[in-house]
Parts: C-alpha cells; structure tokens; sequence
C-alpha cells in the first residue's frame, strides 16, 4: 500500500523511488512484523490472561508439561495479525499470489481458532472432532487451491521433481484434488509438530528463510533460466510475504522460547503449514517442502507408524509416545535438547534443499 501512496511522489520527492525495489520492501517487511510482534505480544498475553484462555495440557503427556497448565494461549493470533498488518503495507497490492497466501494464512486460523476456543471451554486438550476438522481444511484448501489455478491457468497443473533433467510431470486434473489432500495434510503437520516450547515456529522460520530464496529466484528470469528452474514472474511479491511472515515468527518466538509466556495454538500451526504448503504451490516447490520441512515430515509420519503398529501388533507401541519429540522427552533427554536439535535438523534440511537448485 505505501508503493501506491508514495511511488506517485517521486517526481516531488525522488527518495520515495526506494519503494519500486523488492528487496527493500522485503527487508522493511520483516522489521514491521518483527515490531508489531514485539510490541503488541506482552499485551496480548496479558489479555490472554485475563480472558482466562490458558492452555489445557494432555494427563498422558510427560509430566514436565503440567506446569504448562494455563499458559496462555491462542498466540498464533499474533502472528497472522503481523504479517496481516506488514504485508499490506509493503507488498504491491495487485499482487494476486500475495492475496492468496494471507486468505490462506487467515482461513486455516479461524479453523484453528475454533478448536482453541472449543477446548478452552471444555477446559480439555479436544477441540473439534477428527471429521469436523478435515472438512474445515478440506473446505479452505479448496477454495485456495482453486484460487490458484484461477490466477496461474493450466500451468498450474506441471510438477516439477528436482534431480532430472527431464522434470515435469503434468498431472493435469488430477492436479486439483492432490493438491487440495496436500495443504490439508501439510496443515495438520505442523499443528502435530507443536508440542514443545518454540519448536514448531522454530522450524518454520528455517522453511520460511528457504522459501524466501527459492520465492526470490524463481521470480527472476535470468536466475530461474540459469539454474533450470521454473520462471513465475507473478511470485516476486511473494518475497515480501515470506519476510513478513519471516518477522512475525521471529517475534512470536521471543515470547514462545523456553519457558513459553505464550504459545501459538492452533490458530498458528494450522495457518502455518497450511501457508507453507500454499507457498510451495505457487512457487512449484511441492516436492522440495518435504526436503525443507523434513522435520514435519517425520513428526507426522511416526503419529502414522505409532497408529499402524498399534493396530497391528493389537496394542503395543512402536515409540514410547507419539509424535516423536515426546519419544524423545519420555527417553530422558531435556525439552531444550530436543528443540534445539530439531532446529539443527530444520536448518540442515532447508540447506539441503537449497543446494539441490542447480542439481538437474
């Protein structure tokens, strides 16, 4: 919005040229949501407080977890509220793929709003059902997917596997309902990754900062030309929603670190990986965000094998807790151990990913 108001001024003023550069809004973007978060977190969690919205804390967890009984929650407010804010200040407001992503950041909140609300009311950790859930997300991602393929048209529909020079698969109307299961899955797997103090927005802030250079190339016509890769010259301003969302996350983990004041709830893990995966839409990096996200991966993936093995073997357990960070905590290592190990994991598996781009 300030490109609008300001650009026009240059011939009065030449300094407001500085806002035609997307690396300058980009940067400007971060520090915006970084501030909003910042500032606006302590009075958000006081509101919390007295809202009475605090966390209810599952009896089968690890009981170093009962402490975190009442912390509050719903924090992941605070987040889409930043990025809200930034996005529409900094981005070029024609910009459609942009629109796009803050819809999904928003839809997939107000799903994960309801099941906050929900639970604390029932003072319980069960918010909506399974089944009312999946058609909440099934329902948003829907309507994103479709807004997609309205603003790219049929080219939305070519996978692109990295690793082979011949690399496009086009999936044609298959595309629709594949990526429809794919943000829902992708919601829903970084909502079971957020279970410890900063993990989840931790990693997401790796997927984030790898997102911002794939973004960044990919709009470049010589850099996506060299580097074999996809030219999307509509996903520029997508750099700066990637910054923005880059900001706020920093500024929601000053308040959600060990000891968390506050943690995001699913009203930020749903609209975070359900963003993660709209992103990678966009910009034809559906195959590389299970590299960049690995960690997801893995965390949604031992709930599935915990789930299959228990069935199959009529009871017991193929991990002592599922999802795998409470296998970890349950062996004996520390809630800060395992976090900071998933990071170190995250950031190693945004950096593979990265250096795939000129492996063809």
């Amino acid at each position: 919005m300030l490109r609008e108001f300001l650009l026009p001024l240059v011939k009065y003023f030449t300094p407001f040229n500085i806002f035609r550069y997307l690396t300058f809004r980009s940067a400007y973007a971060a520090v915006t949501a970084l501030l909003i978060s910042y500032v606006l977190g302590p009075w958000l969690i006081d509101r919390l407080r007295v809202l009475k919205f605090g966390q209810s804390v599952r009896l089968d967890g690890p009981q170093s977890h009962l402490a975190k009984t009442g912390t509050p929650t719903m924090g992941g407010i605070l987040i889409i509220l930043s990025v809200l804010i930034s996005v529409v200040l900094w981005i070029d407001i024609s910009s459609v793929y942009c629109w796009i992503a803050l819809s999904a950041l928003i839809g997939f909140g107000l799903i994960g709003a309801a099941d906050d609300i929900l639970k604390i009311k029932k003072h319980s950790s069960d918010g909506l059902s399974v089944v009312q859930k999946l058609i909440l997300q099934f329902i948003v991602s829907t309507i994103i997917v479709y807004s997609i393929y309205r603003a790219t048209g049929p080219s939305i529909t070519k996978l692109y596997v990295p690793f082979f020079k011949v690399h496009v698969v086009d999936l044609g109307v298959y595309w629709l309902p594949i990526a429809i299961i794919y943000v829902a899955t992708w919601s829903n797997a970084v909502n079971i990754t957020d279970g410890l103090d900063g993990l989840a927005v931790g990693l997401v802030i790796f997927a984030v900062l790898a997102f911002s250079v794939l973004t960044y190339v990919t709009s470049r016509a010589d850099w996506s030309q060299y580097l074999g890769l996809p030219y999307i010259k509509q996903a520029s301003e997508l750099t700066v929603f990637n910054f923005a969302l880059l900001g706020a996350c920093v500024g929601f983990l000053w308040f959600n670190a060990h000891p968390a004041e506050i943690f995001m709830g699913d009203v930020g893990s749903l609209s975070l990986g359900g963003v993660l995966a709209v992103l990678s839409l966009m910009v034809k990096k559906e195959i590389l965000l299970l590299v960049i996200g690995g960690v997801f991966v893995v965390e949604i993936g031992s709930v599935m094998l915990q789930v299959v093995y228990f069935k199959l073997t009529k009871g017991k357990r193929l991990f002592l807790m599922a999802p795998l960070h409470h296998h970890f905590e349950l062996s004996g290592l520390k809630e800060t151990k395992v976090v900071v190990r998933f990071w170190i994991m995250g950031g190693i598996f945004a950096l593979i990913a990265l250096s795939t781009l000129k492996i063809q």
